[in-house]
């Protein structure tokens, strides 16, 4: 049974029933109960057309549904299908395009009324095709507690009508989060996040789309050298630059270059220059921080975000001095998560080595997760016993 095959029909299958009046709850369960059946019936019969037989048999799966609840007569009235009979779209409601479909799907699953932790998930499930044990494993919660996310999230869409275009950022925001996500459990979420944003740029032709699957590409590129086999981070100046994936390099820089062609920049887009910048650096010393602090020009300029202005603050560091990053950070709230992290390494670069390792001892204690903790109470450690030597 090939299990790729199927994820990737999902989408495609859900996105037709939900054209043809299914809303979107029903017609999610529906495909659920089409894909247990081709598990079944697949290994011994498989089928000639497989989007064909999920589309056919969930169709009838979503009628036997409606017949049932008495609550749902009126749809089935509207549908006009006889179970019994073969399954034929209704006049001027075919499958269509497979992409106008899907697109539709993704614009639905990351609708602005749902909560980004909720548009992920129903990402996952819905576009990706993954189970809802496999989402939660993912993300480190109880089964149950990811079915009600899920459950509230398709009552939610379940309203949703495109009378309009969806939001493109809305979408690219949401598989942004599963990128970063990475990896835990038995899925892989930054290639799960890779693998959606392929097909979205297959679906749709828009330069942002593209910046984002260049970053993701630029960014997972780096990431067998981004930990230590114990466990613990490696800054980016310290990593093994010969194990870098210079396949997946080389085609981000490539779909990078003929989106910034289009001259229609974009966050994702500035964002990637400043990842192939890092990439085509043989070494750290030889990264060009000058054109960095360019890029994250354009970038708070796009953005306003003040986490675009801490990391622009490390850049200037590198470019113009320690002192010329800590009056550019000096423009940034103290408030802000690593905000600490940052100062440390700049004062730490100017010679102030006992301010750095009380301010990496503060940063440790705010860090969002074990390995940076560690990493920074290993920097204050390592200033620390400096001092005393």
């Amino acid at each position: 049974m090939d299990e790729a095959l199927l994820r990737s029909l999902t989408p495609g299958v859900l996105g037709i029933l939900v054209r043809r009046g299914a809303d979107f709850a029903a017609a999610e369960d529906a495909v659920q109960d089409a894909l247990v059946e081709a598990l079944r019936v697949w290994p011994a019969d498989p089928p000639r057309d497989p989007k064909g037989w999920l589309l056919t048999v969930a169709w009838r799966k979503f009628l036997d549904a409606t017949r049932a609840d008495a609550a749902r007569r009126r749809r089935e009235d509207l549908a006009g299908a006889d179970p019994a009979e073969p399954v034929e779209p209704a006049p001027g409601s075919g499958p269509g395009p497979a992409a106008d479909d899907t697109l539709q799907l993704y614009f639905l699953c990351a609708h602005p009324s749902l909560t980004p932790s909720s548009a992920v998930a129903l990402t996952l499930r819905a576009v990706g095709g993954l189970t809802t044990r496999q989402i939660a494993r993912a993300y480190l919660v109880p089964e149950a507690t990811m079915a009600q996310r899920i459950s509230r999230a398709k009552r939610t869409v379940s309203a949703v009508r495109f009378d309009r275009p969806g939001d493109v950022a809305t979408v690219l925001r949401v598989l942004y989060l599963v990128f970063n996500e990475g990896y835990s459990g038995d899925v892989d979420l930054a290639a799960e996040a890779i693998r959606l944003t392929r097909q979205l740029a297959a679906a749709i032709d828009h330069p942002e789309v593209a910046g984002l699957l260049a970053l993701m590409l630029l960014h997972h590129a780096r990431r067998a050298t981004r930990t230590a086999p114990d466990g613990s981070l490696v800054p980016l100046a310290e990593q093994d630059r010969n194990r870098w994936d210079t396949a997946s390099i080389a085609e981000g820089v490539a779909i990078l270059q003929a989106a910034l062609g289009r001259d229609r920049l974009g966050e994702f887009q500035a964002q990637a220059a400043i990842a192939a910048l890092h990439a085509d650096a043989p070494t750290a010393e030889e990264t060009d921080w000058g054109q960095i602090v360019e890029w994250y020009d354009e970038l708070a300029r796009l953005t306003d975000s003040p986490v675009v202005r801490l990391n622009r603050a490390v850049a200037v560091g590198e470019a113009h001095g320690p002192r010329a990053g800590l009056a550019a950070l000096a423009e940034v709230d103290e408030a802000l998560p690593r905000h600490a992290a940052v100062a440390a390494y700049l004062h730490e670069r100017d010679g102030d080595l006992a301010r750095a390792a009380r301010l990496y001892a503060e940063a440790a204690h705010k860090a969002p997760t074990l390995a940076e903790r560690d990493h920074l109470t290993r920097q204050a450690a390592r200033l620390n016993a400096r001092g005393s030597g």
